[in-house]
């Protein structure tokens, strides 16, 4: 490459020496001039929605553990796509977004389909946004944004460009990496270790920084050695911890009285990798039970500082926890008594949820990966589908609806052949719909289950927590879910009976490509967080 290069084949040149050479996007003129001669070793995955190419992107991107590359088109398309950029801001996702816009000539006229402020449109949900001041730029902002978007935290990164800087003059940018692995000083350590140490009664709460940094193993090799009991933090977008394993206590509740209870009895609390913490609806108390140390772990230098209570050490996990595993002694505490297992769940129609679930609990291949989106059934879903691996889990930890259905089409085109069952809700799955088209064109190994309970329970039941009977809004009906699977290239069936449920689900999984089946399930509302598992 010279420095007679223009910004698109710098720009280029820069995605290959990355690792991002798969673009997901949907095109519009202001992104023309950028796919000309588009470079055979590049390919472009067509979303039919904007929302849908970002979480397509972001599951493509948890998959291969690079950034995922996203093209959007100009203001509209920003727009479109910004509730799927909260969610990968949130969980953590890298993402390098490009947005087109009109060409700078005309961009004092406020031309058709252009962004007044198109730095500002994406935050603050962006870790670095920008456009660039000048056409020659344009290739070292784009470096600039992909180192952004993979250090720790990582997360997406905005960059706007003009139509016409493609064509101009740039000089290629220069080969660099970054190292971005960091850990606490060592005295900061040791403060954490004396406690652990010294502790009567320990124990752990994981978030999905642990499955992002794949710490898993030193995790359950720090649990065991203290013998302290492991819960998930509330409403986490990845697992963490084995959930089979003997010291897992299960998920927290993301109510603040509720979650002080469940950490009762213990004198130091050691967070990795979540906030203190996630909650969803108001109660009083106190963070922790009286008289408990809480010590928090943790890259995001904003997260350690508006944490609520305890000790914060900026640090990334696995450098910490090889450090923490160099200075905690061996415990001798006894094992936890086993967690209480679920009854079994009702036979007969309409069907149970708990059924439909440890159904396909029971068909699942072992190396399947599950993607998440029932609110209604959330704590149910756990309580009945334990996840024993790392990575073999996603969902929105943020809790904005539309997610889990692209974002399983983006794990399974970064699979290896690994089966991927999006498990979602009947209102959910209509937020982004439009991802099945995208599966059928791929041909990807994807189930999904839409569990039909009617509508939006959990608004229903959140509903009744505040004395409100009756939420407008919340019944859905009329919508034939295997036809417009079908419409969109996806084969797939309706069961309304637990006679079909194991064949119907046993077909599913087995299906060559992507496979819809709509279980269609007793509508009476589950009662959120009261218990929290059942």
């Amino acid at each position: 490459m010279t420095t007679g290069s223009t910004v698109r084949e710098a720009v280029f040149e820069f995605c290959r020496r990355a690792g991002m050479t798969t673009v997901f996007g949907n095109p519009g003129s202001t992104e023309l001039r950028m796919f000309r001669d588009f470079p055979e070793d590049f390919e472009y995955v067509l979303a039919l929605q904007e929302t849908v190419a970002v979480a397509a992107a972001a599951g493509h991107a948890i998959g291969t553990g690079n950034a995922g590359l996203v093209s959007l088109h100009s203001a509209g398309g920003v727009g479109h796509a910004l509730g799927a950029v909260f969610n990968a801001y949130r969980d953590r996702v890298p993402l390098v977004i490009f947005a087109g816009q009109q060409s700078r000539d005309m961009l004092l006229s406020r031309p058709f389909l252009g962004a007044d402020e198109p730095a500002t449109f994406p935050r603050p949900y962006v870790k670095w946004s920008r456009q660039p001041e000048r056409a020659e730029d344009v290739p070292a902002a784009l470096a600039e944004a992909y180192r952004v978007a993979m250090t720790p935290p990582r997360g997406p990164v905005f960059i706007s460009v003009p139509e016409d800087d493609w064509d101009r003059p740039a000089a290629p940018v220069p080969h660099r990496e970054v190292r971005s692995a960091f850990t606490a000083d060592p005295a900061a350590l040791r403060e954490v270790a004396d406690a652990l140490n010294a502790a009567a009664s320990p124990v752990i709460v994981v978030g999905s920084g642990v499955d992002d940094e794949e710490a898993l193993p030193q995790v359950v090799e720090l649990a065991e050695r203290l013998g302290a009991p492991a819960w998930i933090s509330p409403l986490s977008g990845r697992s963490g911890f084995p959930e089979d394993h003997a010291l897992f206590r299960g998920f927290l509740p993301p109510v603040k009285d509720q979650l002080a209870a469940r950490l009762d009895g213990h004198d130091v609390v050691l967070v990795l990798g979540t906030q203190v913490f996630t909650y969803h609806v108001g109660s009083g108390g106190d963070v922790l039970p009286a008289g408990a140390r809480l010590f928090h772990l943790d890259c995001d230098p904003a997260q350690t500082a508006w944490s609520a209570v305890g000790t914060s050490l900026l640090t990334t996990l696995r450098p910490a926890l090889a450090g923490l595993l160099d200075l905690v002694e061996k415990a001798d505490r006894p094992a936890p008594e086993p967690r209480p297992r679920p009854a079994p769940p009702r036979a007969g129609d309409p069907i149970d949820p708990a059924l439909a679930v440890e159904t396909l609990r029971d068909l699942l291949p072992e190396d399947a990966v599950i993607v998440e989106e029932i609110p209604s059934h959330r704590d149910l879903f756990h309580a009945r589908m334990p996840i024993t691996r790392s990575g073999g889990f996603l969902a929105s930890g943020s809790g904005a609806l539309g997610w889990a259905l692209p974002v399983a089409v983006g794990r399974a085109m970064a699979g290896n052949g690994e089966r991927i069952v999006c498990v979602i809700g009947d209102g959910s799955i209509m937020y982004s719909v439009q991802a099945l088209w995208t599966a059928a064109q791929r041909r990807v190994p994807l189930t999904v289950v839409v569990v039909n309970n009617g509508g939006y329970g959990a608004i229903r039941s959140l509903g009744r927590r505040i004395d409100i009977e009756t939420v407008p809004g919340a019944d859905i009906a009329g919508i034939d879910y295997a036809a417009v699977a079908a419409g969109l290239g996806v084969p797939g069936r309706t069961v309304a009976s637990t006679t079909e449920l194991d064949e119907a689900l046993a077909q599913a999984l087995a299906h060559e490509g992507p496979y819809l089946v709509e279980v269609q399930v007793e509508q009476g509302d589950p009662t959120l967080y009261e218990p929290w598992a059942r």
